[in-house]
């Protein structure tokens, strides 16, 4: 089992941000399947992502990216941004993809309505983190992620 940990792929993780919290999500070692992390305030995010970078080793960070419905940025992308600007600051040797979040929050809710229960922000977030982590492996599956920013 040790040995087999030593030579799996870099971990990777998918973040849903949001100005009051932000989904986490991480890939399984074998870079097949999303697993949402929970939900955090923006602060408490990076901090866990620099935890698990300190414990574990991370080496992909998916960044939901909200274009408008017409594929442009606006108002969204620029906080995001800011968020990037500190996550590179955090994480220094992580590399930092965005990833097309459009409606990925929509999907989110979708599968949780799926399941029943209330569906309570955190939730929201955590599940839309998953959705933004699992396109981007099944890109990556396919040969069809785009370069790094």
């Amino acid at each position: 089992m040790a040995a087999e940990m030593l030579h799996s792929p870099p971990r990777i993780a998918a973040i849903d941000f949001g100005t009051k919290s932000v989904g986490l999500a991480l890939a399984d070692p074998r870079q097949s399947f999303a697993q949402p992390w929970g939900a955090y305030s923006q602060d408490e995010a990076l901090e866990q992502l620099r935890r698990f970078d300190r414990e574990t080793g991370l080496g992909i960070v998916v960044v939901g990216w909200p274009l408008t419905e017409d594929g442009r940025q606006g108002k969204a992308t620029k906080r995001v941004q800011a968020y990037i600007n500190r996550l590179r600051k955090t994480l220094k040797e992580t590399l930092l993809v965005k990833w097309d979040e459009r409606y990925t929050s929509e999907e989110a809710r979708g599968r949780l309505r799926a399941i029943g229960g209330s569906i309570p922000k955190g939730r929201v977030d955590t599940a839309a983190a998953g959705v933004i982590l699992q396109d981007y492996l099944d890109a990556q599956a396919r040969n069809r992620v785009p370069e790094a920013s």
